[in-house]
């Protein structure tokens, strides 16, 4: 009877981390272990892209890929992971159960905003999934069907870190793009921070609020949003801003199915694991890409979650899950060079390097690099065997 390596998850991690299980196994002429993905779709959604126009086109499919390199993809969504008997318990897209039995598991189900409990916050949209960015995207585009009005052409976005910041100097161009070129807009960012831009650094800091100031994004500094409405927001102070756009980008959380993993998890439910990426405790149950909370390097640093460590996070777990079946030497994970590339709107993008964000390109040249990451480096590769099992090599370093 074959083996079999489980992975939950068909995002950066879960994708990379099936590639790299079939790389090892095809480089040691191993047959008698089958890689399974259990996903809610063979489709890896590029969703560091989401706080983009035309969203709807930001996904690639795998179904093809998984075939040439001998993955099997099943179709469902998992419920519940029962360590002791070593099973995934699932439910199909007709809603029938099903469980799935596993020699090895890669826990690669990802992460999502958490919304708190705040008073009409299902008024908010946000870019975390495709089907909200989709229903963020056509919202937008019946802006124009609405009475011209301050509301209307004022967006709000709660959160002026990485993904917050993206969303907001995206704003202009695109209601613009749905408003008319001489619309008069508004976009506002809502931060508790008493900086723009301070959850980025002092390198990156003055050339986002150089780029606000430019795009005519206006920050509310030291400040939290309250309560939501259809029309608008109310900030902590009683302050009330009318819009009928509000985008929430605070707060992200591992996927809960850690919760169901008996081991320590950090503040954002991600399981410890070793340099192999073995969950602590649990020799058959390895974690990757935003549930797992790993070192990438001897100096104290922790993988984000971003597809960045994602990506080198599933090469590694893949590799490492295969080679403690094959018993051959796995291959620590390790991601030392850390770079940033932040998409700034019109303006153009930032792109540093190190943990310290040390400013390298900026504006064009940044923005080159970023339509680069998003459009190319990103995406999975073809499906072609031998080019596809090469990428997945757990040593090749990555950029994006």
């Amino acid at each position: 009877m074959k083996q079999r390596i489980l992975i939950v998850g068909a995002g950066f991690g879960g994708m990379w981390s099936a590639l790299s299980a079939a790389r090892l196994l095809d480089l040691h002429g191993h047959t008698d272990t089958e890689v399974v993905v259990l996903a809610p779709q063979a489709e890896l959604r590029i969703r560091p892209r989401f706080y983009e126009a035309d969203v709807h086109k930001m996904s690639a499919p795998l179904g093809e890929l998984f075939e040439a390199v001998g993955v099997r993809f099943v179709k469902g969504v998992a419920e519940r992971i029962d360590v002791a008997g070593k099973k995934v318990e699932y439910r199909d897209e007709q809603g029938v159960a099903g469980e799935l039995v596993y020699d090895r598991l890669v826990l690669a189900s990802g992460s999502k905003v958490l919304r708190p409990s705040l008073a009409g916050v299902e008024h908010a949209f946000d870019v975390d999934q495709i089907e909200e960015a989709v229903r963020l995207e056509q919202h937008i585009k019946s802006l124009s069907q609405l009475p011209a009005s301050s509301a209307r052409n004022t967006v709000v976005v709660a959160g002026g870190g990485f993904t917050g910041i993206e969303t907001a100097t995206e704003m202009p161009a695109r209601l613009r793009s749905a408003l008319g070129a001489d619309a008069d807009i508004r976009v506002i960012v809502v931060d508790r921070g008493s900086e723009i831009g301070a959850a980025l650094g002092d390198g990156p800091r003055p050339l986002i609020a150089e780029a606000s100031a430019e795009l005519g994004v206006e920050w509310r500094l030291n400040s939290m949003v309250a309560s939501v409405d259809a029309g608008g927001v109310t900030l902590a102070d009683g302050q009330r801003i009318e819009a009928k756009t509000v985008i929430w980008t605070v707060g992200v959380r591992a996927s809960s199915l850690t919760e169901q993993v008996p081991a320590e998890r950090d503040r954002f439910g991600r399981l410890h694991v070793d340099r192999n990426l073995q969950v602590l405790g649990h020799a058959d149950v390895f974690a990757t890409g935003d549930v797992a909370y790993a070192a990438t390097d001897d100096e104290g640093n922790y993988a984000l979650m971003t597809c960045q460590h994602a990506i080198a996070l599933g090469r590694s777990a893949g590799n490492n899950v295969a080679a403690s079946l094959l018993g051959v030497e796995p291959i620590p994970y390790s991601q030392p060079k850390y770079v940033t590339c932040l998409d700034l709107g019109g303006w153009g993008a930032v792109f540093t390097e190190g943990w310290d964000r040390q400013i390298k390109f900026v504006r064009e040249a940044g923005k080159q690099l970023k339509t680069q990451i998003n459009s190319i480096w990103i995406y999975p590769p073809a499906a072609k065997r031998a080019e596809a099992l090469a990428a997945a090599d757990p040593l090749i370093p990555v950029v994006a």
